[in-house]
């Protein structure tokens, strides 16, 4: 549905009509620009947007299917860019993902919003607050939106960095062998911080590219000059955002080498165990074995002191044994 369409003139808003071509030629004929605002529009819907501003087909497409990856795409009239905006649930340790899609003209910006977690809301108030911002033109609604997606990546990054440190707490916890399903917890942490790296890697080379850094260093058109420190800010937090993801990914695939190295221990430990008691209990199978043949000429059969004996010498190697084995620690 069309959640919003607004001029802004100089950095302040005034309503624009509802026929998209003639707010489009009064943004111009103003030295403005028009926003649009989508949220999960239709075919139809975004058929006469497409149509009014002129957008390329290709990116019609993504917009409408979405699960696309972040990239920035540049066609005759307009920039095409994709963002996924990330949120995280620290009560389930779920990471999840929205997308924007961003289309960019000389007067215009179409905003396209898939699923939940967009920062557009908080984007457009912010903007309308900073008349001076707003004021240079459509690419400050890129740079706010992208400035405004990253910066949540280094929130989610430090409460993803809150909750690894208590899982790594956990699993080196004394304790830690009464948990069953610490190596599950592990792996879906690790599933969330490959979403969150989804988001966040494949980001870097649209911003630089708007920060004119690309391959080949050529400027991106409908990007001025002076947009470009503002995309260079937002691709410094967005390395300090990857190296943190590197940093998460690397210690929970060290936590998972240490629950393992863990797990294997106490197995042995308990191998161990249960090998000292078999051999406790070995001695008097055997020397019972012996007696329990009943050949005819065995001696000690018929002394007196024969049973009290053996129970004794049960007893000693019972007691010599198991000393032996608490002292190596197998019990």
């Amino acid at each position: 549905m069309i959640i919003d369409c607004a001029i802004y003139r100089e950095g302040h808003r005034t309503e624009g009509p509802d026929d998209f071509s003639d707010a489009l030629d009064q943004a111009r004929a103003s030295g403005g620009f028009v926003w649009i605002g989508l949220h999960e529009p239709t075919a139809d819907e975004f058929d006469l947007v497409s149509q009014e501003f002129g957008l390329h087909p290709l990116a019609v497409e993504d917009a409408l299917k979405a699960h696309q990856r972040p990239k920035l795409e540049v066609y005759d009239d307009s920039l095409f860019m994709v963002l996924k905006p990330v949120a995280y649930e620290p009560h389930s340790d779920t990471v999840s993902t929205g997308e924007v899609m961003i289309f960019l003209g000389d007067a215009f910006v179409v905003t396209v919003r898939h699923g939940e977690g967009s920062p557009l809301n908080a984007v457009q108030s912010r903007l309308e607050h900073e008349p001076e911002l707003l004021g240079k033109g459509p690419t400050s609604v890129v740079y706010a939106i992208a400035d405004a997606a990253v910066d949540h990546y280094l929130d989610v990054a430090t409460e993803l960095q809150t909750d690894l440190e208590e899982l790594e707490a956990e699993v080196f916890s004394p304790d830690a062998a009464g948990t069953r399903h610490t190596a599950s917890r592990v792996y879906t942490f690790k599933r969330q911080i490959l979403e969150f790296r989804r988001a966040t890697g494949p980001l870097t080379q649209p911003v630089a590219r708007l920060m004119g850094a690309g391959a080949s260093g050529a400027a991106v058109p409908f990007v001025s000059k002076k947009a470009r420190p503002f995309f260079r800010d937002v691709h410094d937090h967005l390395t300090r955002v990857n190296e943190s993801v590197e940093n998460l990914d690397r210690l929970v695939s060290d936590i998972l080498s240490a629950h393992l190295a863990q797990v294997s221990v106490r197995q042995n430990d308990d191998m161990r165990k249960i090998s000292a008691w078999a051999a406790m209990a070995a001695v008097p199978t055997m020397l019972a074995g012996i007696y329990g043949m009943n050949f005819e000429h065995m001696p000690e059969l018929r002394w007196e002191w024969s049973y009290p004996a053996v129970l004794l010498v049960m007893a000693v190697l019972e007691v010599l044994l198991y000393r032996l084995f608490k002292r190596r620690g197998w019990m």
